[in-house]
């Protein structure tokens, strides 16, 4: 078979797009990447997602060590010259230990932001972005910028409240998340019409896929304020199953990866990207890997993104 990574002459044995590996103790870098399989799963699903972390470095492996490399996505190199990207690899969660698991995210990510750097988290269900945001307690106020199907404000399922429906709702009660944009819903959810009204009542901005066609991209990046910090937490089937099969529940009508590029670049050219999830891939659901190299686009596309605020302005979180 014909390998991308031995034509261009990659590397191997090193972290996502081939950086280095960092301690997760010491935590330096300016961008500094972890994985985790779970937080807090449903005694009903288990760790549906583990491996995710693990496919999406699969999905990006073929371009690894190419940081001087032209990426049209960014318009520029790769990684920006003179940033430092790391990757701590994958956290040491346990499916049985849902609050150890937390208290680890939270104490990793906490880390990551007392050096300097700005925590990107490859997973892994849906729970995981809320002990990540929970880290930011003393530097907000912060806004989220949600891409996903569903807008997951239920506030317990099966008993549970930290679960992967529930993470908006969490946030919402943050003292330090001052706003909440949600972009992508469509179809059948878990939602009922009370989780809409509240979202809706707290004063999250909600954008459904269908409005994307008119003028949907642009109203959330206006409902971002000018210079704020935010937080994307990218839900993979908030994309199109077309180019992301791998999820547990493929709905129709999702963003394009244009769509993407154009809602995340547009953020990131009036506010400050200070974090980001990308949660919910799913191994087994995958076709052929075509998921997985989606989403190691988009993971570059997103840590090319933040190098190149860093390199721009210096910008790190702490």
């Amino acid at each position: 078979m014909v390998s991308l990574r031995d034509m261009f002459g990659g590397s191997e044995g090193e972290g996502f797009l081939g950086v280095p590996f960092a301690d997760p103790e010491a935590p330096e870098g300016d961008v500094v990447i972890m994985g985790a399989d779970c937080a807090t799963p449903y005694l009903s699903v288990g760790a549906y997602c583990a491996g995710g972390p693990a496919a999406v470095r699969a999905g990006a492996a073929a371009y690894a060590g190419h940081m001087g490399k032209y990426n049209f996505d960014i318009d520029g190199p790769v990684i920006a010259e003179g940033v430092a990207v790391r990757d701590l690899g994958d956290l040491p969660v346990d499916p049985e230990d849902a609050e150890g698991n937390r208290a680890l995210i939270r104490a990793v990510t906490g880390r990551v932001l007392a050096a300097g750097g700005i925590p990107v988290l490859l997973g892994g269900d849906d729970s995981l972005p809320t002990p990540m945001v929970q880290a930011y307690a003393d530097r907000g106020p912060l806004h989220i910028l949600q891409i996903d199907a569903h807008i997951d404000w239920r506030d317990t399922v099966e008993g549970e409240s930290w679960g992967l429906s529930s993470t908006m709702r969490r946030m919402s009660e943050m003292e330090h998340v001052a706003g909440i944009v949600q972009v992508g819903q469509r179809g059948i959810g878990s939602a009922t019409a009370a989780e809409v009204a509240a979202a809706r009542d707290w004063g999250a901005t909600l954008i459904p896929a269908q409005a994307l066609d008119c003028g949907g991209i642009v109203q959330a990046i206006s409902a971002i304020p000018v210079g704020a910090d935010v937080v994307v937490c990218l839900d993979w089937d908030g994309l199109d199953p077309a180019i992301m099969p791998g999820v547990i529940a493929p709905t129709a009508g999702g963003l394009s990866y244009r769509e993407l590029m154009a809602l995340v670049g547009g953020v990131a050219a009036r506010a400050r990207l200070v974090g980001v999830a990308m949660v919910e891939f799913m191994p087994e659901a995958d076709r052929d890997g075509a998921g997985a190299l989606t989403a190691g686009q988009a993971a570059a596309l997103l840590v090319g993104m933040i190098a190149q605020q860093c390199a721009r302005h210096g910008d790190k979180s702490a």
